[in-house]
């Protein structure tokens, strides 16, 4: 039984919030995240067993019509996304440092399971469209030569689908600066 992530952005609250009602009752799935991320746009996440992730996103997607941004089933998702969704992974030294900005907020999503696979890295947070104009953004760490492969890895994904806006790796971020990011 594996376990799956279901991502669906949309463009506008009101068929968002009906979308996402019918996304509940097509399917046996759990609710992680409901919620405007910045004016005018929504984000849905669902986890569950796959087959019931896949029911409940092309339901969403059915339902949203043109005021749907995007959607993803992310099977065998990493375990280190659902903390780094929620902001709470503990990171107790910061290595180098990996930025990845993406064109839709749930793409970063994408990309934070991208790079937990890719490398031995610490997903720090990934951040949905919140002040950041309906875009998303990913911060990771570890040794210099991981956080430049799941760097390369996430732009050899989602570049080829023109998602990403930039990414850089800064190989010793100075002290100040994680703390004033956060």
């Amino acid at each position: 039984m594996s376990t799956a992530l279901g991502l669906v952005e949309f463009k506008t609250v009101p068929v968002a919030v009906e979308a996402t009602d019918e996304m509940l009752k097509a399917s046996e799935v759990e609710l992680l995240l409901a919620c405007p991320v910045c004016p005018g746009k929504f984000v849905t996440i669902v986890s569950g067993q796959v087959a019931n992730v896949t029911t409940s996103v092309t339901k969403a997607i059915e339902a949203a019509g043109i005021f749907l941004v995007e959607s993803h089933v992310l099977t065998n998702c990493s375990p280190d996304v659902r903390p780094a969704i929620s902001g709470t992974t503990n990171v107790e030294k910061l290595e180098a440092l990996g930025i990845i900005e993406t064109f839709a907020a749930i793409s970063s999503v994408r990309a934070g399971d991208t790079i937990a696979k890719a490398a031995n890295v610490t997903l720090i947070e990934i951040r949905l469209a919140r002040g950041l104009g309906g875009k998303g953004e990913v911060f990771f760490t570890g040794e210099l030569g991981q956080v430049q492969a799941a760097s390369q890895a996430v732009e050899d994904r989602l570049g080829r689908d023109g998602g990403i806006v930039s990414s850089v790796v800064i190989a010793r971020p100075h002290p100040a600066l994680w703390p004033a990011l956060a």
